[in-house]
């Protein structure tokens, strides 16, 4: 039985794992049902190079379905983003940037430190498909949950604010306890926390809505090897 109240952990990322296993696993369509729902948000936001389809590698998809035949009678997943082509991935990392910079106050900051920064909330589009942006390998997937009154929990922060608050754990933090809703937000968080790592999924600590299979960041925290390389374009 799974336990949906289960606290998010604490504890940083690691440097992505070095070690690889690569296997042959085709990207394939993620299926709508009563428990998953699409709404690629990068169409919506006009990107010029976002991808439509809702594409992830087998094992992911499969793990994904899983996940959602946890949630409660009556939920269901909304899936923002999945495999991305590397095109989006430079895209979003300049679109963002201006942004980031400016959250943060990272005027001054020296270019290089800059992006060793903007990689927790957006990832480097580093042009080796052996190293790749996890979204680019079609393991790393963005979403939350959509209640039986058709609304999205309430989880703290939009899909790709920039904030402390994005912190998956953050509301698991005792200084948190006087925010608005900090309550409902950690239980929120923590059913869709707990319900995609049954499933064999890892979470990030950054990001509350990301969650990894088979790329680099779930073999650093998994401590398995790599088993999917960048796919950087697809028909």
């Amino acid at each position: 039985m799974i336990d949906y109240e289960k606290p998010i952990p604490f504890g940083g990322d690691g440097e992505p794992y070095s070690e690889k296993a690569f296997i042959d696993s085709p990207l394939i369509p993620v299926e709508e049902s009563e428990r998953i729902e699409i709404a690629m948000q990068y169409p919506v936001l006009g990107c010029k190079n976002a991808e439509t389809r809702c594409l992830g590698r087998k094992e992911a998809v499969e793990r994904l379905y899983q996940a959602a035949a946890l949630l409660p009678e009556g939920y269901r997943f909304r899936i923002w983003d999945f495999w991305r082509p590397f095109a989006l991935q430079a895209e979003l990392f300049d679109f963002y940037k201006p942004a980031i910079v400016a959250q943060f106050h990272l005027e001054d900051m020296p270019e290089e430190e800059l992006h060793r920064f903007m990689n927790q909330f957006v990832a480097r589009p580093n042009p080796d498909p052996d190293c790749p942006p996890g979204h680019t390998t079609g393991g790393a997937i963005d979403l939350t949950i959509v209640g039986p009154d058709g609304k999205e929990l309430e989880m703290g922060t939009a899909f790709d604010a920039f904030s402390d608050l994005t912190h998956a754990a953050y509301f698991e933090r005792e200084e948190a306890a006087g925010l608005p809703h900090a309550d409902e937000i950690r239980k929120n968080r923590r059913l869709l926390y707990n319900v995609m790592t049954a499933a064999g999924f890892a979470g990030i600590t950054s990001e509350w809505w990301h969650f990894c299979f088979g790329e680099r960041c779930w073999a650093e925290k998994m401590k398995h090897p790599a088993v999917y390389r960048g796919i950087f374009e697809y028909e």
